[in-house]
């Protein structure tokens, strides 16, 4: 499917328009985060990406919205959407939208990415770290508030500030490899800062362990939290409580996310300690 994909830069009132629907297709209708039109295209303006996923029978079946803009004295690009219609989910698509995205900012002399992603979200960390190769070493509370999107359901907007080093050997490996998840060897032998434990028909978090000193430790996540929301939102908070104890108290400790094993009903970060070393 994806090879009858063209991926281009929005260039008409129709092409932003249509990024404006798919955002509330996603997020929900009267989303008060949507990014308008005109934004879309002052952004691409000045060095953004705007641009779309078409196929010829289905119209724009995705999009990829970034800014570039100084941070901390250098110029980066932040990558502030990207959204995927379901039929074509699971087909690589969000993968070569990352990689156009990443094509475009380079050539414009600019050599590392950021954007925020929800840490309970397996699917959303196996293609950024397992497939893309960034890391995280920022964990941000309640990034976006209270929102009305359907999508967050009062679990909070707590986000990993994901980091892609465009060049370094790491991101150019994966992407070379066809963007094949890197499962980190060993991941499950490493002690556990949060595990999972079963409680019925679904998961529940351990007690977190905030004491560990090892060069690498693992943390549980459920696979699917959005099945969990929609059966038990009292048990989607308690994940995000414990996950928000584990991940800020030992990436404040120097460590970042270098790694993501995905599972059927249960997925583990590894963590590493910091390295400057790309």
């Amino acid at each position: 499917m994806t090879s009858e994909i063209t991926i281009r830069p929005f260039s008409t009132v129709e092409d932003y328009q249509s990024c404006v629907e798919l955002q509330e297709d996603t997020w929900g209708e009267g989303f008060s985060e949507r990014v308008p039109s005109a934004i879309l295209k002052v952004a691409q303006m000045l060095g953004g990406v705007s641009a779309g996923a078409y196929n010829a029978s289905d119209g724009l079946v995705g999009f990829v919205f970034g800014m570039t803009g100084p941070r901390n004295g250098e110029v980066v690009h932040w990558s502030d959407m990207l959204a995927v219609r379901p039929e074509a989910r699971d087909t690589g698509l969000g993968l070569r939208l990352k990689e156009y995205q990443r094509d475009a900012v380079m050539a414009r002399g600019v050599d590392k990415m950021y954007w925020s992603f929800d840490p309970l979200q397996s699917r959303n960390a196996h293609l950024n770290i397992a497939k893309l190769g960034a890391v995280v070493r920022d964990y941000a509370t309640d990034m976006y508030g209270q929102t009305d999107s359907p999508l967050h359901r009062g679990i909070g907007t707590d986000r990993f500030v994901a980091l892609w080093m465009l060049s370094s050997g790491r991101v150019r490996e994966r992407l070379a490899s066809g963007g094949g998840a890197v499962v980190p060897e060993g991941i499950q032998d490493s002690p556990a800062a949060l595990d999972a434990q079963r409680e019925g028909l679904h998961l529940s978090p351990g007690t977190p362990n905030l004491t560990l000193g090892n060069d690498e430790v693992r943390v549980a996540i459920p696979s699917d939290i959005t099945a969990l929301m929609d059966d038990e939102v009292g048990l989607a908070r308690e994940w995000r409580s414990a996950t928000r104890s584990v991940f800020t108290h030992y990436l404040m400790s120097g460590y970042e996310i270098r790694g993501f094993a995905r599972g059927p009903s249960v997925s583990y970060y590894l963590l590493a300690r910091y390295q400057d070393a790309e």
